[in-house]
């Protein structure tokens, strides 16, 4: 599992601060990229009435995240070039600590496990576009002291991070890019 994963750029931060638009403006420039684990598994449980919601059971969640996270890497090993992923699987264990639920030791061993090229980007809470919607029921507040356990969790892991500065996502995409070496 470690061969490659130099090739592999993680984004994560807190909600609300332009993750996801900007993986889908490295999509739209050619790259591959992941899809975010929390916001699918969400609408997925809310359409069936399922039990993995983050407001219903926080450890289930967690589970989900991890093996949408663990089947991502599994297909970016598949593909060939950089890919961008839209949070990773140290998350899972950034999300456990800010929800003050024990990490498990095979989750532990997963971000041990499945790793990601060292620089990791970091975006940080931007109030002026954080915005809540049916899956995003977080505050502020929350998304705040996301972005801390997510910095947390992936500076414990040996990431270096790198924050990508509010700005138009053009200006991120070039930043990104720029960091990530290309």
């Amino acid at each position: 599992m470690q061969t490659d994963c130099d090739r592999f750029f993680v984004l994560t931060g807190g909600p609300g601060s332009g993750k996801t638009t900007l993986i889908e403006a490295l999509r739209a420039a050619g790259y591959r990229s992941s899809v975010e684990a929390g916001r699918v598994i969400i609408q997925d449980h809310m359409a069936i009435s399922g039990p993995g919601l983050p407001w219903n059971d926080p450890a289930l969640f967690a589970e989900l995240m991890l093996s949408w996270e663990m089947r991502s890497h599994a297909i970016a090993m598949q593909e060939t070039g950089p890919v961008f992923f839209d949070r990773g699987v140290p998350d899972v264990i950034g999300y456990l600590r800010l929800t003050g639920l024990p990490v498990p030791a095979h989750i532990e061993k997963a971000a041990e496990a499945f790793r990601y090229n060292r620089k990791v980007f970091v975006l940080p809470p931007w109030p002026e576009i954080f915005h809540q919607d049916a899956e995003r029921k977080q505050d502020l507040d929350e998304a705040r002291r996301t972005y801390e356990a997510m910095v947390e969790t992936y500076a414990e892991y040996g990431y270096e991070l790198i924050t990508v500065p509010p700005a138009p996502v053009q200006e991120r995409l070039s930043f990104v890019l720029a960091k990530a070496g290309f």
